[in-house]
């Protein structure tokens, strides 16, 4: 498995990142442990999580997912980069949730805690909250970098501006800065190309993408006649709406049929090559590839090692080029 910076850190991540947000719910605890076993197996050495994970759960589920890696990685942890993230609500007191100092401080004891670990490498913002100032949120992360239990911090689902403006604020209050940023990618939703990308290139920020593949969307084994295949993200607890929404289109089922022997030619299944797509991005750090069981991560590790030739990738372009805008397939 190849190794790549994390945007201007010196620290070395796997160019694939490991998803866990099945863990739990979709994926049984017998099924997490074997899909981790086969991630560690093919050399991916980086690890992401959320203290509200598993996807699809409620507030009765949160922490499950933390609590099932911690489990697995009793006794080497220094062996993973192990990334997790806070915002989301982790009860029903109004306080449990965003991004002010109380709850920061206490997210991040609960998920050491979960993961039974002393520190996080990379602890990130799962999204962006409204109602509290950036710098009382970007001195609460300095904080807990200070005190030894973070090393790096990013965030998720920011938009450009809102990344921008907390990296200015950082700079000019001497504070820990976001290294990452984790946004939705792939090749039906390329709208972060526009301001997000050329911002992190600049800047010096990694991309730790989710949704490559488009929560398995862009595998092909969806039928729109058939309606949503069970057990898949798109009939799963309290994401399945969300995942009809972003890919559950007409205009997306044409675009994947017409996918199909472009992947042929290439010789590459149609999940490695929508994952290959991704990582010719020379803005990309590292893709998180999920699987709901251990076999589904072949195809994606096949993707380092075979490169998306030039040719094949602008097709790829031209075919998806109108996702760049944020009304594609509505």
């Amino acid at each position: 498995m190849k190794h790549t910076r994390l945007g201007r850190t010196g620290l070395q991540v796997s160019k694939l990142c490991l998803g866990t947000m099945t863990f739990g719910l979709q994926c049984d605890e017998k099924t997490s442990v074997a899909i981790l076993d086969r991630a560690a197996a093919a050399g991916i050495t980086f690890i992401d999580s959320a203290d509200v994970y598993p996807l699809g759960g409620t507030v009765e589920t949160v922490g499950r997912t933390e609590e099932i890696l911690g489990r697995w990685m009793k006794g080497r942890r220094e062996d993973f980069v192990v990334a997790t993230k806070c915002f989301g609500a982790m009860s029903r007191r109004r306080w449990d949730q965003g991004n002010s100092r109380k709850h920061i401080m206490d997210a991040i004891d609960g998920s050491l805690r979960r993961l039974q670990t002393d520190y996080v490498d990379l602890y990130q913002l799962h999204g962006p909250d409204p109602h509290t100032p950036i710098d009382e949120t970007l001195r609460a992360l300095e904080d807990v970098v200070k005190a030894g239990k973070v090393r790096y911090v990013g965030c998720s689902n920011f938009l450009s501006y809102q990344v921008a403006r907390a990296v200015g604020r950082s700079e000019a209050l001497g504070l820990a800065r976001f290294d990452s940023v984790q946004p939705r990618y792939n090749m039906l939703f390329r709208e972060i190309e526009r301001e997000l990308l050329p911002l992190c290139g600049e800047e010096g920020i990694g991309v730790i993408p989710y949704n490559p593949i488009a929560g398995g969307f862009l595998s092909g084994k969806h039928d729109r006649a058939a309606g949503p295949e069970e057990g898949s993200r798109f009939t799963l607890g309290t994401a399945a709406e969300r995942y009809q929404d972003r890919y559950w289109h007409e205009r997306m089922f044409e675009t994947v049929e017409q996918l199909r022997p472009i992947c042929a030619e290439a010789g590459m299944a149609m999940a490695t090559l929508a994952l290959a797509w991704v990582l010719a991005n020379p803005v990309i750090t590292a893709p998180i590839i999920g699987a709901s069981r251990p076999e589904q991560l072949d195809d994606l590790v096949a993707a380092v090692e075979k490169p998306i030739p030039p040719e094949i990738k602008a097709r790829i372009d031209e075919l998806t080029h109108e996702y760049r805008r944020g009304d594609a397939g509505r």
